[in-house]
């Protein structure tokens, strides 16, 4: 973990009621045209934050076009015709208003708005083209209205590809998918619902925890790990409770942010491809709740093959140090913290099974997690094999 790079080129201003600085930043994009992305739920017209956002740009001169066609676990085919829209209408820049899926679609968006081709063609494993963009993305400007993915900081962004029997989701980015800027403003967070709160602070948490057990890791990511760790363990539980607690909010949405660049200085690891393979044969799967899912069983099959940092976590996740210094910490600590936490935010009762997710699918499951997104076993601290993956699904429906 001494041998590394540290590259951040996203301008990221935080804070509450920091949205407004849109409408005067000197960091905006340079360009008097943009499509802002947004999903298809209406979330960001029914909020006013898109007629908001609208009006700020204004301020700058900038024109907007609106496309709002993202799902949860957006597709393909709306990046292209998204893409293509760009084209057509000369767009400048991007601009990604809402959770992580708009973010993660206005950055594949910029990118094939720049590029010939489907976004397919760019895939690197998969059914993918494996091709190299040659052209850099548009540039990105992230607006979340979520405490979930941290795409706000780093370049990478999950497309499922469209068809009813592709089956894939996969993550994919590069240097100029990082965004130019990124607001940061938890007063947007106080709409989200409780149990959306739960799915996406989970999903930062184990952003965090992934990059802290990660072979890849470096010291700025150790640092920024624990430090979401620890918060999100802390306070997750006070912002489902109480959604307008502006300071639970806001300390959460720093989690995030922290989480996201722990994903640009390390990584996730195989949690990750085994829930991309999740929501893939089920769309209707909200992310966060399928890292949830696979979770206890997962870190039990980690603690089981003796991977001590997972001690490191649990003391993250604790009040104080003082019960433990005479004691070693292991995995089992974590487990136990991981499943009061769980339990706190009002997710312990869900299954597998209440999404549609068969036993019989597993094995099919299994080998989509390893073929479509396996280099995050590469990076994962313990090997795991094709029968070992299954086990942990199974472990994980029962």
């Amino acid at each position: 973990m001494l041998n590394f790079q540290y590259y951040m080129p996203t301008r990221i201003i935080f804070g509450p009621g920091t949205l407004d600085q849109l409408g005067d930043t000197p960091h905006l994009p340079r360009g008097k045209k943009a499509m802002i992305v947004i999903g298809e739920s209406g979330v960001m017209v029914r909020q006013g934050y898109l007629s908001h956002v609208q009006s700020l740009l204004s301020k700058q001169d900038v024109q907007t076009i609106v496309f709002d066609k993202i799902k949860p676990n957006p597709e393909s085919d709306a990046v292209d015709e998204a893409a293509a829209i760009c084209r057509d209408k000369g767009v400048d820049f991007v601009v990604g208003l809402g959770g992580g899926s708009t973010i993660d679609s206005a950055k594949s968006i910029a990118t094939m708005a720049a590029n010939k081709g489907k976004y397919w063609d760019y895939m690197q494993s998969g059914s993918g083209g494996g091709q190299e963009p040659e052209n850099d993305a548009l540039p990105i400007v992230a607006i979340p209205t979520t405490a979930g993915t941290g795409t706000e900081a780093d370049p990478w962004t999950v497309i499922t590809k469209s068809g009813t029997d592709s089956f894939e989701k996969i993550g994919w980015g590069n240097d100029a998918t990082f965004p130019a800027l990124s607001i940061v403003d938890p007063e947007l967070m106080r709409s989200v619902p409780p149990r959306q709160t739960a799915y996406t602070g989970m999903d930062a948490f184990f952003h965090a925890t992934e990059a802290y057990l990660a072979t890849c890791r470096q010291p700025a990511s150790d640092m920024l790990a624990l430090e979401a760790v620890h918060l999100i363990a802390h306070t997750l539980p006070q912002a489902v409770a109480d959604g307008d607690n502006l300071e639970a909010r806001t300390i959460m949405a720093w989690a995030c942010t922290a989480a996201g660049l722990c994903e640009s200085y390390s990584s996730c690891i195989s949690q990750h491809s085994m829930e991309h393979a999740l929501s893939a044969f089920h769309p209707d799967l909200p992310h966060g709740a399928g890292l949830v899912l696979l979770s206890k069983a997962y870190f039990g099959f980690l603690a089981a093959n003796g991977e001590e940092r997972l001690g490191d976590l649990a003391l993250a996740m604790g009040d104080t140090l003082e019960e433990t210094l005479d004691e070693e910490v292991t995995g089992v600590a974590f487990l136990d913290a991981l499943d009061k936490l769980i339990t706190d935010i009002g997710l312990a009762d869900e299954k597998l099974s209440d999404y549609g997710v068969t036993r019989e699918e597993i094995p099919m499951l299994a080998e989509n997690a390893l073929t479509t997104m396996g280099a995050l076993f590469d990076i994962t601290p313990v090997s795991m094999s094709m029968e070992d993956v299954i086990a942990i699904f199974e472990a994980a429906y029962e």
